[in-house]
């Protein structure tokens, strides 16, 4: 019994520390940080990306980035978004990944534009009525209502009133002498709305025309954001500067590790930092969270034992939500996976491919791929390469999916 108390008593210990460390106290912030956004310290790198993304902003310039799932993204936005910011420009952003309609689309929209142009409570409910109110819309309150709103339309009137909510901010920007970037994150959920097409066509229509306004267009799902923004018969083809994300290099990181080892009061050789970077292809989010699981669990030093059990724990820690990527997978599907993984790029539909992954006939190949595709479980290089761009998820299936690369 005294032994459960302890273990109660411990554990309480442990949730009050941990709730300490993330709330961001100043003296004791943890050196490394994942699973939301990075600001200050704890961002690295992205020198080119940050002012290219900040020239944009500034001048007007649309900006679609893409980026695949941990790369850092919405944290560079987030950054670039507190450098622009200021009484002359405005950033409004939003998710749309919890938007399943139009109706919410718009919604979303609105608040979030009303939200970067009005500072007080008073002044959201009068930018309201004074914009939107002929509209059909009414503002509802959160939990906070000094902080928490949001604006709704009446679904009988968003067909005929659509346009003036898209061109809302250019109303704004015009009245109150500011200009607006309008920020969309996970933008390719507009992809899944019914009628999608011909919402694309009207969100292109309205926009294309604002003056004082621009946007940033961001999202992970790479296949569907490609289909959005580089097929010629897309409305959104070329409407802005496309930026790719890509890995941070091994050289960058290697002393941005170290230096929150040492902040954190242990060791880490410039061997093992670089190791551990190259376990995770450079991956960001991955990288910090491999980092602070090894320095969360060394007392001093690092080594590469610490290292090894570092990585299965975070394949442990990732193993749920990849069990839910691949419910549902045919065998062929898994073929397609297993032939990645033994590093096969490309020919997949030659015969020695086919039978020895058990993928049929070569149309099967089509159909598979483009599922893959869909599902963001494989990404096609520019060279027309298909890899598997995850790197814990590609080793999770090695080692513990049993999908094993063979001779």
């Amino acid at each position: 019994a005294a032994s459960d108390v302890y273990k109660r008593q411990l554990l309480s210990l442990v949730l009050q520390h941990a709730c300490y460390l993330l709330k961001g106290s100043p003296m004791h912030n943890a050196p490394f940080v994942f699973g939301r956004p990075v600001e200050g310290d704890a961002f690295t790198d992205r020198v080119a990306e940050t002012a290219r993304l900040k020239a944009n902003f500034e001048y007007g310039t649309n900006t679609i980035l893409i980026s695949p799932r941990r790369m850092g993204k919405t944290s560079l936005v987030q950054k670039v978004s507190r450098f622009s910011a200021s009484d002359r420009i405005r950033i409004a952003s939003f998710d749309a990944f919890p938007c399943r309609n139009e109706a919410e689309f718009l919604s979303a929209y609105a608040t979030a534009v009303v939200k970067a142009t009005a500072d007080r409570w008073e002044e959201w409910t009068q930018t309201v009525a004074h914009f939107l109110s002929r509209l059909g819309s009414k503002i509802t309150f959160g939990t906070d209502p000094m902080t928490d709103f949001g604006i709704e339309f009446e679904i009988e009137r968003l067909e005929q009133n659509a346009e003036e909510i898209l061109a809302l901010p250019q109303r704004i920007a015009e009245a109150k002498h500011m200009r607006i970037v309008v920020c969309i994150d996970e933008f390719q959920q507009i992809g899944s709305f019914e009628h999608s097409l011909s919402f694309q066509k009207r969100l292109r229509g309205v926009w294309q025309h604002l003056s004082g306004v621009s946007f940033c267009l961001c999202g992970s799902k790479k296949h569907m954001m490609n289909t959005l923004f580089q097929r010629q018969d897309y409305p959104f083809y070329r409407f802005g500067d496309a930026m790719y994300l890509s890995c941070i290099p091994k050289q960058d990181w290697i002393p941005f590790v170290r230096q929150r080892f040492a902040i954190g009061g242990k060791g880490i050789s410039e061997d093992l930092a670089g190791q551990l970077v190259e376990s995770v292809n450079g991956c960001s989010s991955y990288v910090q969270q491999l980092a602070w699981i090894l320095w969360s669990s060394v007392n001093r030093e690092a080594t590469l034992e610490d290292l090894n059990i570092a990585i299965e724990r975070l394949i442990d820690s990732c193993q749920p939500s990849f069990v839910v990527q691949i419910e549902g997978l045919s065998a062929k599907q898994v073929g397609f996976l297993r032939a990645i993984c033994d590093g096969v790029e490309e020919g997949f539909t030659t015969k020695a491919v086919l039978d020895k992954y058990r993928l049929g006939v070569s149309s099967n190949v089509v159909r598979v791929r483009a599922a893959l595709l869909e599902r963001d479980l494989i990404a096609q290089e520019p060279d027309g390469r298909l890899v598997i761009e995850d790197p814990v998820f590609k080793r999770w299936l090695i080692e513990r999916f049993r999908i094993i690369p063979r001779s």
